[in-house]
């Protein structure tokens, strides 16, 4: 696959470096995933990386103990980003990678730096599990906290060996009724004209929601929300966009259609409740569930 630097995914942010919180760096496959990740996304669009390590640990000078890993397979904090810029150096020789070791819990060190990233990229070792028991719950991972309220996309590494590689050669865009996922959109089309790969866009409604079908069974074009979609491709028209509305919720939808998807994007819808912003159904059920990595785009 042919892939093209650019001056920014979102147009404007070109000085702004994709920020990787190394989490979980064990020296493992799994431990630098994120790692090679971040580094070919920021090599793609010729971003500067910058590796963070968090820690409220790190004040005391204790062990470093990364959110759900045991202490006995991390590295300190040094050695982590150390190893981690190593890696990425070697992946990408003209890379400009800058690290730090922040005193810090994960959440607010991410969300502090989302202010000047133009993405936060953060991994994750769990393992794929069914569809169920989405919400309510616990949620081992930092990635719903820091994308329901950082300032910038979150992508979240996650997948088998051909999501990761992007062999698929597809991004798949969930596009929702609501005007705001504009920015959406723009970031998964010049996403996909920046890896001259093709541009799946699926809005899926409940039944109960479904405008009356035209001829042969097939949905009335107008009633497709595509206005963002088609305005943003008329800017690329190298980019080979696919649309598709079906029925389902969106949350299974999407996380089905991730099995043959090298990247997911959706906006980031946010609820207000007592403890904070939270992450909505489709979004939270994308970052943990997703076969593929997963960027959440804020709404608004």
């Amino acid at each position: 696959m042919t892939r093209r630097p650019t001056g920014g995914t979102d147009g404007t942010t070109a000085a702004r470096p994709v920020v990787l919180g190394v989490v979980g760096v064990d020296g493992t496959e799994s431990g630098f995933r994120a790692v090679d990740w971040a580094a070919d996304e920021a090599a793609l669009h010729a971003l500067p990386l910058r590796l963070v390590y968090a820690s409220r640990q790190e004040r005391h000078e204790d062990p470093v103990l990364s959110l759900g890993h045991p202490a006995a397979e991390q590295l300190p904090a040094d050695d982590a980003v150390a190893a981690a810029a190593e890696r990425a150096a070697l992946r990408h020789p003209d890379l400009d990678i800058s690290t730090q070791v922040l005193g810090d819990d994960p959440t607010t060190a991410l969300l502090r730096e989302s202010a000047y990233a133009s993405a936060v990229v953060i991994g994750t070792a769990r393992d794929q599990g069914a569809l169920t028991g989405l919400l309510p719950g616990p949620v081992g991972s930092i990635g719903p906290a820091v994308a329901a309220r950082a300032e910038c996309p979150v992508i979240v590494v996650r997948g088998d060996r051909a999501a990761l590689a992007a062999t698929h050669e597809r991004i798949l865009l969930g596009v929702g009724a609501a005007p705001q996922g504009a920015e959406a959109v723009r970031w998964a089309v010049r996403e996909a004209a920046a890896r001259d790969c093709a541009l799946e866009a699926v809005h899926a409604r409940h039944h109960e929601h479904r405008a009356p079908a035209g001829p042969h069974g097939a949905l009335p074009e107008e009633a497709l929300p595509y206005e963002a979609l088609t305005d943003e491709v008329a800017g690329h028209p190298t980019v080979r966009v696919r649309r598709a509305t079906v029925d389902g919720a969106a949350h299974k939808v999407l996380v089905h259609r991730s099995a043959a998807a090298d990247l997911l994007v959706i906006g980031g819808h946010r609820r207000a409740v007592h403890l904070g912003p939270r992450l909505g159904r489709v979004a939270h059920a994308a970052l943990e569930h997703a076969e593929c990595p997963v960027v959440v785009v804020p709404l608004g």
